[in-house]
């Protein structure tokens, strides 16, 4: 079979390699523009970029307004985010085999950040989004004009979703990362690979929580009674959640922050407790939310305070279902083709590729350039790794294209 996916392709695998240097460069250019996930205007730069770019494609490059989402401000109050736009991109929409390629363009980096100017470094590029994801959208574009390069009439069409959420949790593109996982018969998402080569094969469900409480103000010499400290609540729930860690097999409680409070002298009235969860299955992910829910009720009978839970379970997981093992191996059999002998492994981290999983399409969601020091200031990207794994997607796109690959067999 490897011999089989390489048979004439020689030529566009070499030019894949002979454009590293350009793919290099490109990532060094994205990244040194600022898109923090709540930067806007530099979204919109971003975004621009991302048009002209992906509009080498065969099929028109569409912005795709977002809904704003909600969140919670430390003193309990709700306020509106806005988001702006995603990026699509439909070639051949009525072919018969339909692949739904991924990507974000937001980065964790806020403008007011340090971390602003990438460099190369020998055989690693440093800098924002080098691995997470610019380079990974780099990769991506690269391997579908090495596809559409190949002669001849295609039967797979594709759809490129480029989001300004993902960072923190896609909480407006979600429902087009639903949509397009539903109508896909499988998914391709760019998130880095680890800096082994390793990529990922199943990963736990995560949601990210907000517990707004209420209690009551009162002078601290005058009125101490009078007053329900809504700290004090937040704390206790906080001591709870912890708790649970090692309950449940893979099921994790992280509390994050505790907004809340002001002067020693005053009863604090307002308090917000920030917290993640994850678990590795649809079970586990019920009994943690059975287990917030009695957190919560309980936090809501105390004496003059007041329990409001926000978020959920946004990413669901991703387990290593048996569609998920014939991705896998697809993707080996691909590696192998390059030389390339590819490991799997399970992660607690969530992506994209969680989002198209939960809406039944089957994917492989670490196919950028192989990298690591995620979410830091220590990011990087090995710069050897990028033309190989455009390449891989390459093979993988082309071996469905001449049937080495049964994608009926994925979703009967």
């Amino acid at each position: 079979m490897p011999d089989a996916l390489r048979a004439g392709l020689g030529p566009v695998l070499d030019r894949l390699d002979a454009d590293g240097a350009a793919l290099l460069a490109t990532t060094l250019e994205w990244s040194a523009v600022n898109s923090g996930s709540y930067e806007l205007s530099g979204l919109a730069r971003m975004r621009s970029l991302l048009a002209d770019a992906f509009s080498a494609l065969p099929g028109p490059v569409e912005r795709v307004e977002l809904s704003p989402s909600q969140r919670v401000r430390s003193d309990g109050d709700i306020v509106t985010v806005e988001h702006g736009a995603s990026l699509r991109v439909r070639v051949r929409p009525d072919a018969p085999i339909q692949v739904a390629l991924t990507g974000h363009y937001d980065t964790v980096f806020p403008a007011s950040h340090s971390f602003q100017s990438p460099w190369r470094e020998g055989d690693l590029l440093r800098g924002p989004g080098v691995a997470d994801m610019k380079g990974g959208l780099c990769v991506m574009l690269a391997a579908l004009r090495a596809f559409e390069a190949l002669p001849g009439e295609k039967r797979v069409g594709y759809e490129v979703l480029l989001s300004p959420d993902e960072e923190i949790g896609s909480p407006a593109s979600a429902m087009l990362l639903a949509e397009l996982g539903a109508r896909a018969h499988l998914g391709m998402t760019y998130e880095p690979a680890m800096a082994s080569g390793a990529l990922v094969d199943a990963r736990k469900g995560s949601g990210n929580f907000s517990l707004a409480l209420k209690g009551r103000a009162a002078h601290v010499g005058r009125a101490f009674a009078d007053g329900r400290s809504a700290v004090l609540a937040a704390a206790e729930a906080a001591l709870a959640l912890d708790a649970l860690n090692g309950k449940r097999d893979g099921v994790t409680f992280n509390v994050g922050a505790v907004d809340g409070g002001g002067p020693s002298n005053v009863v604090p009235e307002r308090a917000v407790l920030r917290f993640n969860a994850r678990a590795p299955d649809a079970e586990s992910v019920a009994w943690a939310e059975t287990e917030i829910a009695q957190i919560v009720a309980a936090a809501g009978r105390r004496d003059g305070v007041s329990a409001v839970l926000h978020g959920s379970f946004a990413r669901p997981p991703k387990p290593l279902n048996e569609a998920q093992r014939t991705m896998v191996d697809w993707t080996r059999q691909a590696g192998a083709a390059l030389g390339l002998d590819l490991k799997f492994q399970p992660s607690g981290g969530v992506c994209e590729g969680n989002n198209l999983a939960a809406a039944g399409c089957p994917n492989i969601d670490t196919l950028g350039p192989c990298g690591g020091g995620l979410h830091s200031d220590e990011e990087f990207a090995h710069a050897s790794s990028f033309a190989e794994r455009a390449k891989l997607s390459l093979l993988l796109l082309a071996g469905i294209e001449r049937g080495a690959f049964d994608v009926a067999s994925l979703r009967p």
